[in-house]
């Protein structure tokens, strides 16, 4: 069999990786394996360890990049409203509380995917660095938008709502299909979008 061109090989790594970033956070980084990365990817199971010296390798990585993702995505709306912190408050809060948030786990939050697996990570784990590292840069860009002046005053703000969030948007995915799922969203948004930043 021949050898894949280097092009080819890094196309099929991106490939891997963006599988398992989806799968990682539907699933969690215990719930899938390399044989279910591999075959939502479109390629064969043996030719993982080409590319990875380990699921745990790649499981980090991912994660890597699904903060990565929702970093950016953070940084797009929070620009579009670059002289209104309230209105990129909104624009952070109100998607993030919605139901296809919810109901796309994979494209959505990393911190609500991966919180509970990271409860059984020791604490120099890689993974738990990596969900360390994108937890608070989250938080420090929601942190941004909040203008009392007191910078003490703000970071337990953002810790508090930020928290909300997370806890809203995990319980919603727990009951869904119960009216109480979307009770829940609204709930939350509401109060969070009800308070000015500045408060």
């Amino acid at each position: 069999m021949p050898r894949v061109s280097r092009k080819q090989a890094d196309l099929n790594r991106e490939i891997i990786v963006e599988a398992a970033t989806r799968l990682f956070r539907e699933r969690g980084l215990h719930g899938i394996s390399v044989v279910d990365v591999m075959a939502a990817a479109g390629l064969t199971h043996g030719g993982f360890y080409g590319h990875f010296e380990s699921r745990e390798a790649l499981a980090q990585e991912a994660s890597g990049r699904a903060f990565d993702q929702s970093a950016e995505s953070w940084q797009e709306r929070i620009a579009a409203h670059v002289d209104d912190n309230d209105a990129a408050r909104r624009a952070l809060i109100e998607p993030y509380l919605s139901q296809a948030s919810r109901d796309n786990p994979g494209e959505s939050c990393p911190v609500v995917a991966f919180a509970g697996d990271m409860c059984h990570e020791a604490t120099d784990s890689g993974l738990r660095q990596t969900f360390m590292e994108g937890l608070n840069r989250l938080l420090n860009s929601y942190g941004s938008l909040l203008n009392s002046g007191d910078v003490d005053a703000d970071r337990q703000q953002a810790l508090v709502e930020y928290s909300l969030m997370v806890g809203a948007l995990t319980l919603a995915r727990a009951s869904r299909g119960d009216a109480l799922s979307d009770e829940i969203l609204d709930a939350a948004c509401t109060f969070l979008t009800s308070k000015g930043s500045s408060n």
